[in-house]
């Protein structure tokens, strides 16, 4: 798995388990719609650290917190 698809499947079980819309969590993350969409759409290629930042601000969750799961943690080298 790359990173990109885990950032979006983070971000998707987040919404699941706090029973979040994209909007919703776009409106209490203080980002457009669009720019949540365009990770989750495979849009955004590289999203940056500060929209991952708001979006964790918006679900009152740490970065370490966002990025502290097995799926992260297995990541393969992105560098080949």
């Amino acid at each position: 798995m790359d990173t990109i698809t885990a950032i979006r499947n983070r971000i998707l079980q987040l919404c699941e388990e706090r029973n979040l819309t994209i909007n919703k969590l776009a409106t209490i993350s203080a980002l457009p719609p669009s720019s949540v969409k365009s990770i989750l759409y495979g849009n955004s290629q590289n999203p940056k650290i500060l929209t991952i930042k708001l979006i964790c601000d918006g679900l009152d969750m740490t970065l370490a917190e966002f990025f502290d799961t097995p799926e992260f943690n297995s990541l393969e080298q992105e560098i080949k």
